[in-house]
């Protein structure tokens, strides 16, 4: 006699393709596997966004590259939506499908879901991601399992060069990662960068650097730091390690084998947390942090009043930073100088080990609230974390 099918379930989650929003539909295929894990659950996702961290989650049984525009519309949809089966019993969408600016925003994600609305028959319900039914367990600590080899190919880049050979004999480790996807002046200047790594070899001697990014150009995000300044960086006097350009999953793995990663608002620092490395976010611009992984953090938040940020949609103000180029104010070489100290102490207790995960959200959100001149329902989390501290 045979058993019961087990129920499939479908995260149908397609947006943008930055590696964060894949990482945040994987976290929603562990609340609900937690919540049934007999369940088969697959995901389908934009296939320029990193579709292989699927692999990395032994909860996820199959998961659908869609290759399908966002910012335009998209009279085909269905035959690109072809390969996923059209009978689940759950799908559940990303909820920004029921987001009228979102829709407005994106066209080809209008086009989508309403394509997606007449292909697939869910015989449970059809709903969006972290609903109850079909059942979902929120703040679920989300661990990518990156191979062995993979594990070993990052520890071998690691210790590749005579220089980082003391990794072997227990010296601290932090990525860096200067620039997300966005436009230039979202982030720091390379002398701002050079001013930080000076203040961490100084306070943290023998410390080394691992600098992370993309530079090559297709259709997945890309770090928009230009090649004069990834120059200026590799020659600074800690001899960073580049990891620029190399494949994703040794990426992965040389942050999981680092004791921090450091960055501006990234989607890069949520698979930070997903493979248990500490996040400490030079946070400003327009995007505050709003992925929790039960995984201690640290985001410097800005002085509101001399560095505004969290812009969100909207687009960000630019003023002339000290190196000529425009830059957001909570960029700026004068925000770095004044947050320096912040951004060494924070370094400090995250590679020591002191600040426990419960404390980085206890500091985290009163001062994300101040921030938005103490506006509380102007903040939002996945899983709404935020609710047991504002």
């Amino acid at each position: 006699m045979t058993g019961v099918p087990a129920e499939r379930l479908l995260v149908n989650f397609f947006y943008a393709h930055p590696v964060g929003h894949a990482v945040e539909a994987l976290h929603y295929c562990l609340g609900h596997h937690a919540a049934d894990p007999t369940r088969e659950i697959s995901v389908a996702l934009n296939a320029a966004t990193a579709v292989e961290l699927a692999g990395y989650c032994p909860f996820v049984s199959h998961a659908f590259a869609i290759d399908h525009p966002l910012l335009e519309p998209c009279p085909d949809s269905a035959a690109r939506q072809a390969a996923i089966p059209s009978r689940w019993d759950w799908v559940l969408d990303d909820f920004r499908r029921r987001q009228d600016y979102q829709l407005e925003l994106f066209p080809g994600l209008r086009d989508y879901y309403e394509t997606s609305d007449r292909l697939l028959t869910a015989t449970q319900a059809r709903t969006v991601v972290g609903s109850t039914p079909p059942g979902y367990v929120p703040h679920q600590q989300l661990r990518l399992e990156l191979p062995e080899a993979v594990r070993a190919a990052g520890q071998r880049r690691m210790t590749e060069r005579p220089e980082h050979l003391a990794r072997r004999y227990g010296r601290r480790w932090i990525a860096v990662m200067p620039s997300g996807s966005g436009d230039r002046a979202l982030y720091p200047s390379a002398a701002s960068w050079l001013v930080v790594l000076d203040a961490l070899a100084d306070a943290l001697p023998g410390i080394e650097i691992a600098l992370i990014g993309k530079r090559s150009r297709d259709r997945r995000t890309s770090t928009s730091l230009a090649a004069d300044e990834l120059a200026e960086l590799l020659a600074h006097r800690t001899r960073p390690l580049d990891c620029f350009d190399v494949p994703l999953s040794e990426q992965l793995a040389v942050l999981e084998a680092c004791d921090l990663f450091l960055a501006p608002h990234t989607g890069f620092g949520m698979a930070a947390l997903a493979v248990g490395t500490p996040w400490l976010a030079l946070s400003g611009g327009r995007w505050f942090e709003y992925f929790f992984n039960r995984v201690p953090f640290r985001s410097i938040i800005p002085d509101p009043e001399r560095y505004p940020s969290f812009t969100q949609f909207a687009p960000a103000a630019t003023v002339e930073d000290s190196d000529g180029q425009p830059r957001t104010p909570s960029m700026t070489a004068a925000r770095i100088r004044d947050d320096l100290d912040r951004i060494v102490g924070a370094a400090r207790e995250l590679l020591d080990e002191s600040l426990t995960y419960e404390q980085s959200l206890r500091d985290y959100f009163p001062a994300l609230v101040a921030a938005h001149a103490g506006d509380a329902s102007a903040i939002w989390s996945i899983d709404g974390i935020h609710f047991a501290y504002v």
